[in-house]
């Protein structure tokens, strides 16, 4: 987990909820891009959560073992629940549903990473 990987995801998504987060104070609303970029995001962090499960799979478990799947699967469903509440709400209020998903996906991230350096047992 404590990879290239876990922060390229944090850096973009810091990135993004910055981006978002200024794009919303300026009352603007989610664009086309805006949306895609988060659909990237969800590629990114998806990628992770796979790599993580192998990791699983393969026999690098932490000691809270249920602990870290609820963090994978909040983790993963995080940013398209984002997306979709942002598509229904066209508004300048989308963009900021959008900056706060991007906002704690860092904090998913580095608590999968606590949890992963933990040892069990």
């Amino acid at each position: 987990m404590n990879g290239p990987l876990s922060t390229a995801t944090i850096v973009v998504a810091l990135l993004l909820g910055i981006w978002y987060l200024i794009r919303s104070a300026l009352n603007r609303a989610p664009s086309n891009t805006d949306l895609w970029a988060m659909l990237g995001l969800s590629a990114l962090v998806a990628v992770l959560v796979v790599v993580a499960v192998v990791g699983l799979i393969s026999g690098d478990r932490p000691g809270e073992t249920t602990t870290f799947i609820g963090y994978l699967i909040t983790t993963v469903a995080f940013a398209p629940v984002g997306f979709y509440l942002a598509r229904l709400e066209p508004t300048r209020w989308g963009t900021l549903i959008l900056g706060v998903a991007c906002l704690v996906l860092p904090v998913l991230v580095l608590r999968l990473q606590q949890i992963a350096e933990a040892t069990g047992g």
